[in-house]
């Protein structure tokens, strides 16, 4: 079996769709340690923008959003995200109409659920990101996302924050959206050592006084909270500190 290793970006993986569409049976991804067979081939591909372009202009054809709702996928966590958008695509060319609403068919249902959780979860940080203000005046909102979202927040954030200077961090993947009050940017960011405004503290223990001043103790609604609010995601909340 051929396996089609990319280097994880979009152009890349839609290169890899054009080079082994013809394949009886191939497998794209983006991992490098993934477990091969005894058959196994690795074909490591390089971007081409020739082909990128034409793989979407094709699945376009069928369906307007195809191209878009694959950049959203490959936005996953999940490990078998390139495979999945791969027979997405195939089972689309298949029909030649859209099937993003056809729920019958298994590569569909794999699609929409990856699709919902990196939605899902661009939605929810978008009401739990936390911001704190730096030593300098520009507010810092540290995160650790299932899904590669950030230039998603930071141009949401840069349209409601206009007046201010941010930095929202993704820890795990070790980047950063940086905002100057006029452009935004996502660029590489290693370990980063952020020094609070003296304020900060302040306006963290005001917030958690009011937390608990609204919270009812004998009515506890950790439930509650836990479906709101996921727990993965408690460690930047200063309330839940």
């Amino acid at each position: 079996m051929k396996i089609y290793l990319t280097d994880g970006t979009v152009t890349c993986f839609f290169t890899a769709v054009f080079d082994c569409f013809r394949e009886k049976e191939c497998v794209i991804t983006s991992n490098p340690n993934i477990q091969l067979t005894f058959d196994s081939e690795i074909i490591r591909i390089e971007s081409d923008g020739e082909k990128n372009l034409r793989v979407q202009r094709a699945i376009n054809g069928y369906d307007k959003e195809c191209a878009d709702d694959v950049v959203t996928l490959l936005r996953s966590c999940d490990p078998l995200k390139e495979q999945i958008a791969f027979e997405y695509i195939k089972k689309l060319i298949q029909v030649k109409a859209p099937v993003k609403n056809r729920l019958n068919i298994p590569e569909v249902i794999e699609f929409n659920d990856i699709i919902y959780k990196v939605i899902g979860e661009t939605h929810r940080l978008k009401g739990l990101l936390r911001f704190m203000e730096s030593r300098s005046g520009a507010l810092y909102a540290p995160y650790t996302p299932d899904n590669d979202i950030t230039d998603l927040l930071t141009a949401h954030f840069a349209e409601r924050l206009q007046s201010e200077k941010f930095v929202i961090h993704d820890l795990k993947r070790k980047i950063a959206g940086m905002y100057d009050g006029n452009e935004w940017f996502v660029g590489n960011a290693g370990e980063t050592e952020v020094y609070l405004s003296e304020y900060e503290r302040a306006f963290e223990n005001l917030w958690k006084k009011y937390y608990n001043a609204v919270n009812i103790k004998e009515r506890p609604h950790e439930k509650q909270m836990k479906g709101s609010m996921p727990v993965r995601y408690w460690k930047f909340l200063p309330e839940k500190k």
